[in-house]
């Protein structure tokens, strides 16, 4: 493909001819330029240090959004970072909504009313830990859809869907006297791919539809040269060093003003491990070294807010997101100052540009409320609310019969005899399995266990499976992420394939017609088996609060219709944010699924949240892994070598491949002498260097993990984020190297090698030395 020729040099993408008026009674508004220049951004032809502040308009409340503005405005930001979730604004193909909460064009406008320049990040992939990063579950209609490439299908709807961002928010940009200063091209498409065919085609497709802007493309900095083109202008993705960060940008932009993309705040949280706060004096340091520097930043997230309804996404290989996205921003999910605020604000306030105005004063808290404790008693068992059936010879994935959340019931029957091995080739993500209406087992995506025992059986049987989806897989590969019953369905004894009658699939997708037509009974004790409970409680005052959803299983809460999010008691997320545009004075309806039953079907209104309270003895599935012994003592390494000293990305090949289903590092000591090892990222490479799937992996053994002071669970190794880390122990015990840690792959595999990424923090602890790896079926014995 014929590229254009790089523009990083004084380039005048601005309003120079035409001001285009869309109203005849409506002013024209002020025109203004917008330039990449050969060392800065350039506004009107004078400097300008880009200060974005992220903030989703769909994770916050369209009564709100003028609100979070003004505090992002209040912060230090003179723009706003925007995404486009194209999930959002095409739910159905080729049926678009970009009215009320998904009127991004409204946005826009008053981002600009408040001062604010915007930058604009409409995908058609986004990540953002939303569901499915964004793209649109019926994609996955197609068995064998290549997303986020040159597939006929996936490009030809990927137009489609950018020409109507072009038709909406075209008359936004700059060149047309609005906000709108660049627009990016895709979203970190070098960790996904080496594509740059691919990424012209998505350039172009933003071209025309209209967006005559600059674009960009960003990535994190060892994939920076991945999918690189030189008509799109680059910027980096990094949450610490960012003067590494910074000379890994220059290799590729040998001028032009530098900018970090997405610059972490804190981090977004997963079910079951610790809330994460962020290191403010590690943020603060890079923040400040960048406002010295005159770099361009954007704060990711300035404000988190609530991943609500079911769009909150999951990690890879499969940590599912937690609905609170407060992510811990300098503005809360509420949108109130922390002290991460005020810091922020005063570090900026130091480094104003040349006749900046001081910054202005937040707006005043929205108001608050609370209410009592009240019991739900009215319960609908969901087997007792079925819809009427799909019926079929073989039990399909939930695309397969064109549902794009919630649960679905899968029932069949079994003729008597001995007992038996019900096995899948995935369930997404829960199933428990039910024989005439006993719970006989469960299947749990986290830990890969996809067969359940079934029992003799003297006469004829039902059995039914009960799969709840939560968010499809947000990053990677894995955004394949197929919902409910994957193939080969199988029921075995000794070996031998038993057949059942004809299947019966019933749909759940909790919509509005669903939730109106449940039939509800009195109910004074808690149930175990999945269904949905209805009250009302009583507000005095209008505001926003806490839903404290503690005593409670597993699910998802509606109030007065308004889809809050999921919840789940393991935590660390305890709590679920209601703001006051959803309730009304005097009585409001809740409604909550529980799939595994609530301890005590109360709720109660508290003004603040809980978000940081974990509580893995309520996890119906046990403890994260069923960890066994390690066994290399009499195993011959297949490498001893030692990494290189800083944060660089480190491809590892090996003489030969090797064949096996784990892979353990044995970490044996660390640059700094230190007891710690910490790993920012791990790929395992197959016999033609290619980066393997992560979609069966799982952790068969770690020696120690951090998961009480900090996120450093050993699944961050290998969650395609660089940014998290697996971390040993530090808060309650401190073990010495040497350190291990054994990746399941799920089946035998020829290896060639593998990548190491370290922490990206060059002054923290953990960054390993000298290593060993060992490779086979029997590393670890259960």
């Amino acid at each position: 493909m014929k590229r254009m020729k790089p523009f990083f040099g004084l380039i005048v993408l601005a309003s120079m001819i035409v001001s285009m008026s869309f109203s005849s009674c409506q002013p024209a508004k002020p025109k203004h330029t917008f330039e990449i220049g050969k060392d800065d951004f350039l506004i009107d032809g004078q400097p300008f240090q880009i200060r974005c502040g992220e903030m989703h308009f769909a994770r916050v409340p369209k009564e709100y959004w003028r609100h979070r503005l003004q505090m992002t405005k209040a912060l230090g930001m003179n723009t706003i970072c925007a995404y486009l979730f194209w999930n959002y604004h095409e739910r159905t193909p080729g049926e678009f909504t970009w009215e009320g909460q998904a009127d991004v064009a409204e946005f826009c406008e008053m981002a600009q009313e408040e001062g604010l320049w915007v930058i604009l990040r409409p995908g058609p992939y986004a990540c953002a830990e939303w569901e499915m990063g964004g793209l649109p579950w019926w994609l996955l209609k197609y068995d064998d859809i290549a997303l986020r490439s040159t597939d006929p299908r996936y490009v030809e709807a990927s137009q489609r869907y950018l020409k109507e961002v072009g038709r909406v928010l075209g008359p936004q940009q700059i060149t047309n006297g609005g906000p709108i200063l660049m627009v990016q091209v895709e979203n970190e498409y070098g960790f996904y791919s080496d594509d740059a065919e691919y990424m012209g085609v998505m350039r172009q497709a933003i071209l025309d539809a209209g967006f005559n802007v600059p674009l960009f493309s960003c990535n994190p900095k060892h994939t920076l040269k991945r999918g690189y083109r030189d008509d799109l202008f680059p910027v980096v993705n990094f949450g610490a060093d960012p003067a590494d960060g910074f000379a890994k940008l220059r290799e590729i932009l040998p001028e032009g003003p530098l900018m970090c993309g997405e610059f972490y705040s804190g981090w977004f949280d997963t079910w079951g491990t610790p809330h994460t706060f962020g290191n403010t004096e590690a943020y603060l340091r890079d923040m400040e070294y960048m406002l010295k520097e005159g770099a361009s930043f954007s704060i990711y997230m300035a404000h988190g807010g609530t991943s609500f309804g079911f769009w909150g996404g999951a990690d890879r290989p499969f940590k599912p997101d937690c609905s609170s996205y407060d992510y811990g921003a300098p503005i809360s999910e509420a949108g109130l100052t922390t002290p991460k605020f005020f810091e922020t604000q005063e570090l900026i306030s130091r480094y104003l540009m040349p006749g900046e105005e001081a910054l202005p004063e937040p707006p005043a808290p929205m108001p608050s409320t609370t209410f009592e404790k009240v019991t739900l008693s009215q319960f609908a068992p969901l087997f007792d609310n079925l819809p009427e059936p799909v019926v079929g010879d073989e039990p399909k994935n939930m695309e397969y019969y064109d549902q794009a959340r919630g649960s679905m019931v899968y029932r069949t029957t079994l003729s008597a005899g001995p007992a038996c091995t019900f096995s899948v080739g995935a369930a997404n993500d829960f199933a428990w399995v039910y024989v005439d209406g006993e719970e006989v087992g469960l299947m749990d995506r986290r830990k890969r266990n996809y067969s359940v025992t079934i029992p003799a059986r003297e006469q004829e049987s039902t059995v039914e499976i009960f799969v709840h989806a939560m968010g499809r897989i947000n990053f990677g590969k894995e955004v394949h992420d197929r919902k409910g019953l994957n193939a080969p369905v199988t029921f075995k004894s000794n070996g031998q394939e038993i057949k059942t009658g004809q299947w019966e699939i019933f749909n759940l997708d909790y919509n509005d017609q669903m939730l109106a037509g449940l039939k509800y009974s009195e109910r004074t004790e808690p149930n175990t088996k999945p269904g949905i409970w209805k009250g009302s409680f009583t507000v005095d005052k209008l505001g926003d609060t806490y839903l404290d959803v503690s005593t409670w299983g597993k699910g998802v809460v509606w109030v007065n219709g308004h889809a809050l999010g999921r919840y789940w008691n393991i935590g660390p997320t305890q709590t679920m944010f209601i703001p006051a545009p959803w309730l009304k004075k005097g009585e409001n309806e809740i409604l909550i699924l529980d799939i595994v039953g609530p301890q005590a079907m109360t709720i109660e209104g508290v003004e603040t949240p809980v978000l940081d309270q974990l509580k893995p003895e309520n996890d119906f599935s046990g403890t994260r892994r069923n960890q066994g012994e390690l066994q290399i003592k009499e195993k011959q390494p297949v490498l001893k070598a030692s990494f290189k000293p800083g944060g660089e990305a480190q491809t590892v090949k090996f003489d030969k491949t090797v064949k096996g289903r784990l892979f353990c590092l044995e970490a044996l000591n660390a640059m700094n002498g230190d007891r710690y090892a910490a790993i920012a990222e791990f790929d395992i490479l197959d016999a033609k260097g290619k980066a393997i799937s992560h979609e069966n992996w799982t952790i068969a053994y770690v020696s120690s993990e951090e998961s009480s002071g900090e996120n450093g669970i050993a699944e961050n190794a290998i969650d395609g984020q660089t940014f998290n880390f697996w971390h040993t122990s530090w808060s309650i015990t401190q073990p010495e190297y040497p350190h291990h840690l054994v990746i399941d792959l799920g089946v035998e595999t020829e290896i060639s090698g593998f990548v190491y990424v370290p922490r990206m923090d060059d002054k923290a602890p953990g960054r390993i030395k000298d290593y060993q790896v060992f490779i086979g079926n029997d590393l670890v014995k259960k």
